[in-house]
């Protein structure tokens, strides 16, 4: 395995034969482009992507540990596909529509900013998670559990407390409105 650390690397566009079996630490990705390449089995240890675009990409096995993107275009990324071991990453102001998230451990995952249309969060754990100014439109959440999730000043989702483990979870009053959709009642 390739080892690279402490390094900032700027406007480069990858492919998957050069990344492959390549452990990153502590570095800075700055408009780069790895979108629709293999990062299984890349390691990515408390890094940073700024304004770069993993969309479409292969994430079998691939490891984030500590990571933050912000600004990236993450859509339709299998987040569920990674190595689960000390997963954890930070969102601000991405792109991840059509991504999934299915079955993982979020707990005090942060999404600042995000666009997370028709993003699948079913059977996840985002027990104090926090959905801040995030676009939820069409986003799939069931079988979730959402423990002090803060959903205050996000907009555009639906979430049935029937199906959802809702406690001590925060929403506002313009927010009520996605829990009450499946009821098809007017607020005025």
């Amino acid at each position: 395995m390739k080892y690279i650390d402490d390094q900032i690397i700027e406007n480069k566009i990858f492919n998957s034969v050069e990344i492959s079996d390549t452990e990153f630490d502590n570095c800075r990705f700055s408009d780069c482009n790895l979108n629709n390449i293999d990062l299984s089995g890349v390691v990515f240890s408390e890094c940073i992507f700024e304004n770069c675009d993993l969309s479409m990409s292969q994430l079998n096995d691939t490891s984030f540990r500590e990571v933050q993107f912000i600004n990236c275009k993450l859509m339709g990324l299998h987040f569920e596909n990674c190595n689960q071991f000390i997963l954890s990453f930070k969102f601000d102001g991405g792109i991840l529509d059509l991504s999934s998230f299915y079955g993982l451990k979020l707990k005090q995952t942060h999404f600042e900013n995000c666009s997370l249309k028709e993003t699948d969060f079913t059977n996840s754990d985002l027990t104090s998670a926090v959905f801040d100014n995030c676009d939820l439109s069409n986003a799939l959440f069931e079988h979730t559990i959402m423990v002090g999730t803060d959903f205050r000043t996000a907009f555009n989702f639906r979430i049935d407390p029937d199906i959802n483990k809702l406690d001590k979870t925060r929403f506002s009053q313009r927010g009520l409105l996605g829990l009450l959709s499946k009821y098809n009642i007017i607020v005025e």
